[in-house]
């Protein structure tokens, strides 16, 4: 993920930051920073939409796609001669400096905004056109050169440009969603491996119930996350399918001939993305099936690492006055009061991004259901809220892996004592004696102090050797 933001870079030939350049739209004339690369319907989407007061370049993922998508509009001019090859070749240029990175800080409507990424879409349209303008030798705003909707926009529209820039963004933080995922399936199963063969005592409704091993534990903590990154990698593949082409409803009017195809091949190149044209581009200009199936896999998957995070909180609870089974690493002092507390901040932190995505779910189902006919006017938030959760999703995972699992301990003393003083132990012991000894063995465990091994030797029930057997901790784990 780009963190990196560099300055605009010169100023217009002759301008100053005071300067303005004068520029026209349909609502009238407006006086344009000379400095800045964006135009006129930027400018008036900013002071629209002072929402959040999170700009575009936020998702740096976003930005870079948009540029992807704009580049492969121009080179599919450029197969079919629909524009001049030197404005063909100076908008590729420009759509390559914002993919390394450059220029991004000119991408500032907000991310919140009307008419379904409109603005998101003349910002880039206006950027790219007055970076081309440079490269072709002329200042920026002189659009009868170079022009943002005629040229860079020439057979697209924002219900096109948009959805398609935010699949490759999301498929692209996907990804990265994916590989810290796999870390932490990692970090569990080596740690499922180092306590393969430490037992302790299982709970159902937090009481006491047969033996598990602790690697046994950890290993369903890595499966959990390796099933929901499954998930996740089928709704990732279901962004492919992108209405390129397809224009304001889907019917490709106003896209040259040819257009959709060129361009999607295009696409698929510049960002080695399996890319793939829409089967129906009316029902996917309208529909936001993908991004429903992504938000759907984020939230299972935000609930289930949210219930590992609060088994390792209650396993490292205590010390003393908690089960106290596991010891987390401790990284930071735990209270401005009580020396020497220690909490799992970690885990807490985790719980906290695991939240904010399930609201985030609830946000775009909200703004799915809400689409109207043919588009769906809410996808900037949709977009918003699904690249965020994939964001901290990631970096959760990877500080989870790194920053606490890889480093938890088991206190094995805890855990034996645990298992031995258990009245659960009667539980093996049902096959020989019977449900109805074995409950009383339970009951007099839970009310002399003395274990269910002790009470079933003194009764006569069973031999040492039947007993060393029945309880033996691995056959108690592994009794198959």
């Amino acid at each position: 993920m780009l963190l990196w933001r560099p300055p605009v870079e010169g100023l217009c030939k002759g301008a100053s930051v005071d300067s303005v350049r004068e520029e026209h739209d349909l609502i009238g004339d407006r006086g344009v920073p000379a400095h800045v690369y964006y135009g006129i319907h930027t400018l008036r989407a900013v002071e629209n939409f002072p929402l959040t007061g999170t700009a575009l370049s936020a998702h740096p993922e976003l930005v870079i796609a948009l540029a992807e998508v704009k580049e492969a509009a121009a080179l599919a001019h450029g197969d079919l001669g629909t524009l001049p090859r030197e404005r063909v070749d100076a908008i590729v240029a420009a759509c390559g400096e914002v993919r390394e990175g450059r220029l991004h800080d000119q991408f500032v409507v907000d991310v919140f905004q009307g008419g379904a990424g409109t603005s998101s879409n003349m910002n880039v349209n206006e950027v790219i056109a007055n970076r081309a303008l440079e490269l072709l030798g002329h200042e920026r705003g002189a659009y009868v050169h170079l022009h943002p909707l005629d040229d860079v926009n020439r057979s697209q529209s924002t219900n096109d440009v948009y959805p398609t820039a935010a699949k490759l963004a999301m498929y692209a933080a996907a990804g990265r969603l994916l590989d810290a995922m796999s870390v932490l399936v990692n970090a569990f199963t080596e740690r499922g491996g180092a306590f393969a063969k430490v037992v302790k005592l299982g709970r159902t409704q937090l009481q006491d119930a047969v033996p598990i091993t602790l690697g046994q534990e950890f290993d369903a903590f890595a499966l959990t996350v390796r099933d929901d990154a499954s998930l996740v990698t089928r709704a990732s593949s279901a962004l492919l399918e992108v209405n390129l082409g397809g224009t304001a409803v889907g019917t490709g009017l106003n896209a040259d001939a040819g257009f959709a195809r060129l361009a999607v091949a295009h696409l698929a190149t510049i960002t080695s993305v399996p890319v793939r044209s829409a089967r129906q581009p009316v029902e996917s200009t309208q529909g936001v099936g993908g991004f429903l199936q992504l938000s759907g896999s984020l939230k299972q998957f935000a609930l289930r690492l949210s219930k590992i995070c609060n088994d390792l909180r209650l396993l490292c609870s205590g010390p003393r006055a908690g089960l106290g089974e596991l010891r987390l690493p401790a990284l930071q002092a735990g209270s401005s009061i009580m020396p020497g507390k220690v909490n799992p901040v970690v885990p807490e932190a985790v719980n906290q991004v695991c939240f904010d995505v399930v609201g985030a779910d609830a946000s775009v189902s909200a703004a799915a259901q809400a689409g109207q006919l043919q588009l769906n006017a809410f996808e900037p938030l949709m977009v918003h809220h699904l690249l965020n959760s994939m964001n901290r999703l990631e970096a959760a995972c990877r500080v989870l892996a790194e920053r606490c699992v890889r480093g938890i301990e088991a206190n094995e003393d805890r855990l034996r004592e645990s298992v031995e003083g258990s009245a659960g132990l009667a539980t093996a012991l049902n096959p020989v004696i019977g449900y109805q000894r074995a409950t009383e063995l339970a009951r007099q465990c839970m009310d002399t102090g003395l274990s269910v091994r002790v009470l079933a030797a003194r009764s006569g029930l069973l031999t040492e050797e039947e007993l060393d057997d029945r309880l033996d901790p691995w056959r108690l784990t592994h009794p198959q």
